[in-house]
């Protein structure tokens, strides 16, 4: 399975933080935003990854993260014209997927919780049809919204709507067959000039082939798309990271436990960064 990171947009609701940078540059605590949803592709063994962004903001994704070396995974690039839709996301990344399936997640989405890399891991290995995620939230009308019935099954799925019929917002991670390129190019724009993701998800439930595992209290799904939704999560990683000891999102970390980078290699860019809780977190790892 391939991986794309959705990070392009303007992300206007974070105006003017972002009117000369990227919002997936920003800082979520003591890593770059984009950190986050690529641990997350790292933590499911997706070694093979397309970042997705504007031509303004590619070279800076670029110069930070390389090819992917460092983190013992494979990085690729491509530029999205214009905010044309999530589901553009599988034209653009055509030939990046070929055929293989594909795991889409926003540049802007962090998850974290006990057993989520085993949900990942399990996911991961998806033959046919498409998984995507419910949860649970006070209001989720900015959200794509899943209705289930009473034995817990999907039954109908609406993008952003003002007559709820269920509290379980879709986050931004979706686990799709190869189909969902074909499904992508039948896509006509919607009212709002896009090419939406619910759409892909409505034509795999209509095929019987959408699976919506729900994501219990355990698991913590942050939206950082506002000013507001940006302090909580750097909060909350704060408040983790500090009294557990251990980094959220750390990419060398989860490379290093992987056994994708050697430790010479781990030491090697250790040295490389200057004196910062970052390095001397790395270094603990190797004690």
């Amino acid at each position: 399975m391939k991986g794309i990171i959705l990070a392009g947009g303007s992300g206007t609701r974070l105006y003017p933080l972002t009117k000369a940078i990227s919002k997936q540059i920003m800082p979520i605590y003591d890593k770059p935003m984009i950190y986050y949803p690529l641990s997350v592709l790292m933590l499911a063994n997706i070694r093979e990854i397309l970042i997705i962004s504007t031509k303004r903001d590619l070279p800076i994704f670029e110069n930070l993260l390389g090819n992917g070396r460092d983190f013992g995974i494979k990085l690729e690039y491509k530029i999205q014209d214009k905010p044309n839709g999530l589901a553009e996301a599988f034209i653009v990344g055509e030939k990046f997927i070929k055929n293989d399936n594909v795991c889409l997640i926003l540049g802007d989405n962090i998850f974290y919780g006990s057993g989520f890399s085993g949900l990942l891991e399990e996911v991961t290995s998806l033959k046919k049809g498409a998984v995507i995620f419910g949860y649970p939230v006070k209001d989720p009308r900015a959200y794509g919204v899943v209705e289930f019935d009473k034995n817990g099954k999907a039954i109908s799925l609406e993008e952003k709507p003002e007559n709820l019929k269920s509290n379980y917002a879709i986050p931004g991670l979706y686990f799709y067959d190869n189909t969902v390129i074909s499904k992508a190019k039948t896509l006509k724009p919607s009212n709002r000039g896009e090419l939406e993701i619910t759409a892909i998800n409505k034509k795999y439930l209509k095929e019987s082939k959408l699976n919506v595992k729900k994501f219990g209290r355990g698991i913590a799904w942050l939206d950082t798309g506002t000013p507001e939704g940006l302090l909580e999560a750097s909060n909350f990683v704060e408040v983790i990271q500090k009294r557990q000891g251990f980094y959220i999102a750390c990419l060398e970390e989860i490379a290093y436990q992987k056994n994708w980078i050697s430790k010479e290699h781990l030491l090697h860019k250790i040295n490389e960064l200057k004196n910062c809780d970052y390095k001397v977190y790395l270094k603990n790892l190797l004690n």
